[in-house]
């Protein structure tokens, strides 16, 4: 998609602009208390924010664990979804980590079937996270 511009985020301008759209998706839309948005692991994950032309419109971030890579709070805007941004964002994060590491991600419980797509498994029971259906899903690659 030659209007998709992925990048990694090494400024707190382009931060505070991937917090602005978590808060939009996750705050706003989905009503989760905003102290639960942001959390210990904002300094130490590696953030990425996609542009749809010159837009801000996605961001996730990943970071390393004592299980593996975490792949954490993807949000697309709503009016972008649907573009494949979000099949494009975990591209981009999977190409940035050792083929032989672990990859887990907790998909809310309406986007399992997302990630299951794109070579995710579910394991374990679902939970509550901050008042959200979750799974646990593993990248299993075919």
């Amino acid at each position: 998609m030659k209007d998709l511009h992925l990048q990694n985020i090494i400024s707190s301008e382009e931060l505070e602009i991937a917090f602005s759209i978590r808060h939009r998706v996750f705050v706003e839309e989905q009503g989760v208390p905003e102290s639960l948005e942001r959390d210990q692991w904002e300094a130490t994950s590696t953030h990425i924010l996609v542009r749809w032309e010159k837009t801000a419109v996605g961001t996730a971030r990943y970071r390393k664990t004592g299980a593996g890579f975490k792949l954490e709070r993807f949000a697309v805007l709503p009016e972008f979804r649907h573009l494949g941004i979000g099949k494009a964002l975990v591209g981009y994060i999977l190409n940035q980590l050792p083929n032989s590491a672990s990859v887990y991600l907790n998909a809310q419980e309406k986007v399992v079937e997302f990630y299951r797509k794109l070579g995710f498994r579910p394991v374990g029971k679902r939970f509550i996270e901050a008042g959200i259906v979750h799974q646990k899903m593993i990248f299993s690659p075919r």
